[in-house]
């Protein structure tokens, strides 16, 4: 069942200690406000303890317990050990959901080993509400295990309210802790809690636990030392907690290396037991909690033979700490709390299992002791407000006979207040014109900030030092404005492209959309304008990536046609825009390559870059820098000072920074004839080379028709151009636009 207390104390009786954790829920945060780890006298299951001694030392424990905390009156969950508990998951027949009770008490006669008059016994539906199939978990432990557990505490008036499975608790914990690492039914995770006296293993899924009870723990290693040094289990106890700073470590583990063999023997068998029953099932890995974690190398042993992957927490992720908690001892104690964790948080009414095995007969007595005071609360509450209602109509009619005028004030008042909210529901009514005028007018900037965002999508595709840390001296040089350090890098080696104009135009059919109409713009204007979205245009679907289909409207793909223009010192500058076959190979991608991938650089990217095979997508064009060649682009370097044209050619054009020749050299054909002028340059070696690419991105986001109305003589925006202008000039910082 289901609490809705708002704290609880949740209290793990082990064999060398007991755990208690106090939790709250603080809004909507559970945090710990309350942390108690006492130490048996002795360790119950030692040698030479008889059974009597064990609960004198149980009931001293528990002792310090309330002289600590008090008589709490916060509801106390307790649990009793897996050896003791039965659990199993059955799928009931399909029948009426009133029905279920009966089906659940049939299956419950058939799969518990005892009689159902000597077990404590209780069950929970745990397939969704919607699921075809009905699963539900049965839970069971003897009366006289429960009797005895519940005994320890009233024996020091303390109440139990619920009674839970050890391993059930470590179920609850691991999925409300660590819910992630559960993936599937088929990827189960499996917890090792290793205690003094035995291990609990318990395997878990999303809708299904198994466990089973290995009777081997830390007192066997305890033994193993004792047996093998010949002294006292309190001696070998104290060496084993000792052994990594012993002198005697190798020989210590020597002697607990077949205890060792014996725990990895007996999780073998059982994790071999459940994937014969279920054999799909691929443990994804086992986590290791219980004081027996801390004995050295056990984790790396478990991990080695059993070939799973285990991990022991050091902290826990959604259990804070309150201030009145230590932290250093909360975490000095976290391979022991999983089990009160769990506990702690059924008490509150967050676990997956709500199983209470709680005998019925307390359960309701526990509930007519709660209610009892509740009733005589009631009582006198009734009789006080009896009282206090005659005396109170008496004066309320003294008053009111008294009041008569200013019952008159007040009614004028009122019906003055009531013809101004008529007015002002009159205003409002009249303004509601105005408001949409306004948001019509906001409308338009919704997207404006879509180009600046390409802007930065596209620089950062080209070399920088994030994409090239070998020259990321070279890029911070060029930033500092350092020539020397930039011209100590050969020209021809240096990873660079300079862009000298960017054009970004919006259109609604990209597959139809003509890179010509952002050359037609080019010549005619510096900054760009827009279409306005809605415009109808042809259907087309061809070279249209999957993901994009139905974006804006049917069969259509809305973005925007970009051109890049500019040069590169590189010696080759198709490895720095588009190199072959680099596609597993990120430290290798050039500019076309990392616009492929644009998530890489933004995760959950809204652009992506349409076929690149197809012609009418993705264009390039590139060649060595020449100024007597039409069809590079302009803004290219700068001339050569006191170099005029040599006939038909061209002054050589310069870095503006650095001095360097850029254009096409060659060097002048000289004539014999004096006083003639050269008539030619011979031919000559290429320098720096130009590229004019051209593709079109899909908006994935763009909004569909009607679309808001965009101003036609906006620069930046939703449905614009934005075209750069080019000055002439080039330098500045790699990859950045020329000043």
């Amino acid at each position: 069942m289901a609490s809705t207390t708002e704290s609880v104390w949740a209290v793990d009786l082990g064999t060398c200690a007991l755990k208690a954790l106090h939790v709250s829920v603080v809004g909507q945060t559970v945090q710990v406000t309350g942390l108690e780890v006492i130490p048996h006298a002795k360790i119950l299951s030692g040698k030479g303890v008889s059974s009597e001694e064990r609960e004198e030392l149980v009931a001293m424990s528990i002792r310090q317990l309330v002289q600590r905390i008090g008589l709490v009156e916060e509801p106390l969950i307790i649990s009793v050990p897996g050896q003791s508990s039965f659990a199993r998951f059955v799928t009931l027949p399909p029948v009426e959901a009133k029905k279920v009770p009966e089906i659940v008490r049939f299956e419950a006669m058939q799969q518990i080993p005892f009689d159902l008059s000597e077990v404590q016994w209780d069950w929970q539906l745990i397939s969704q509400p919607d699921s075809p199939d009905r699963r539900v978990g049965l839970f069971a432990v003897r009366n006289d295990v429960v009797s005895r557990e519940i005994e320890r505490y009233t024996r020091e008036d303390l109440s139990v309210a619920y009674v839970q499975m050890a391993p059930m608790a470590l179920y609850n914990w691991l999925l409300y802790e660590r819910p992630e690492v559960i993936t599937s039914e088929d990827r189960p995770v499996v917890i090792l809690n290793i205690g003094a006296e035995s291990t609990d293993l318990v395997v878990c899924t999303n809708n299904s636990v198994w466990q089973r009870s290995i009777l081997l723990g830390g007192n066997a290693f305890t033994e193993a030392i004792a047996d093998a040094f010949k002294i006292s289990f309190e001696k070998a106890e104290k060496l084993k907690r000792t052994a990594a700073v012993s002198k005697y470590a190798r020989q210590i583990l020597q002697a607990m290396k077949p205890v060792f063999m014996d725990l990895v023997s007996e999780v073998q068998k059982s994790l071999g037991f459940y994937t014969s029953s279920n054999p799909n099932a691929r443990f994804a890995r086992i986590v290791a909690m219980g004081g027996g974690t801390r004995l050295r190398g056990l984790v790396k042993y478990l991990q080695q033979s059993l070939q799973v992957p285990v991990e022991r927490p050091d902290g826990f992720n959604r259990l804070p700490l309150a201030s009145s908690v230590s932290p250093a001892k909360f975490h000095e104690n976290v391979p022991e709390l999983a089990v009160a964790y769990g506990l702690a948080i059924q008490g509150v009414g967050l676990a997956r299992l709500q199983n209470n095995l709680l005998p019925r007969q307390v359960a309701r007595s526990l509930a007519w002791a709660e209610k009892t005071k509740y009733f005589y609360a009631a009582a006198g509450l009734l009789l006080a407000t009896s009282i206090l209602a005659l005396a109170r109509v008496g004066l309320d009619m003294a008053n009111y006979n008294r009041n008569e005028n200013i019952r008159s004030q007040v009614a004028t008042v009122i019906a003055h207040v009531q013809e101004a909210q008529g007015q002002l529901d009159q205003e409002k009514n009249r303004s509601q014109e105005l408001q949409q005028r306004m948001r019509k007018v906001f409308e338009r900037l919704l997207y404006r900030d879509i180009v600046p965002r390409i802007y930065r999508l596209v620089l950062a595709c080209l070399p920088n030092a994030v994409n090239n840390p070998a020259q990321a001296n070279l890029y911070q040089a060029y930033e500092m404005g350092d020539t020397e350090a930039v011209k100590a890098i050969p020209r021809k080696e240096r990873k660079q492209i300079f862009i000298t104009g960017m054009t970004i135009r919006y259109d609604e059919d990209l597959e139809n959309a003509k890179f010509e109409d952002i050359e037609w713009m080019q010549r005619g204007m510096q900054m760009g304008y827009g279409t306005v979205p809605g415009v109808p245009m042809a259907d087309a679907r061809m070279g249209i990536p999957p993901e994009l289909m139905g974006m804006s409207e049917p069969n259509r793909v809305s973005g925007f046609l970009v051109t890049l223009e500019g040069y590169s010192p590189y010696k080759d500058i198709g490895e720095l825009l588009d190199p072959v076959g680099v596609d597993n190979q990120p430290g290798r991608w050039g500019v076309v390559t990392r616009l492929m991938h644009l998530d890489t650089l933004e995760p959950n990217c809204p652009f992506v870059m349409l076929d690149k095979g197809n012609p009418s997508h993705f264009q390039i064009d590139k060649g060595p820098v020449d100024p007597n060649n039409q069809k590079m682009p302009k803004g290219i370097g700068v001339p050569v000072p006191g170099e005029g044209p040599l006939s038909s050619t061209q002054s050589p054009l310069m870095d503006p920074m650095t001095g360097e020749i850029i254009s096409r050299s060659s060097a002048p054909i000289l004539r014999p004839m004096p006083g003639r002028p050269p008539m030619g340059r011979a031919p000559g070696v290429d320098n720096d080379y130009w590229f004019v690419l051209k593709f079109k991105l899909a908006w994935k986001d763009a909004p569909k028709p009607p679309a808001p109305v965009i101003d036609q003589t906006a620069a930046i925006g939703y449905g614009d151009y934005g075209r750069v202008p080019s000055t002439g000039k080039t330098g500045g910082q790699q990859g950045l636009l020329p000043e």
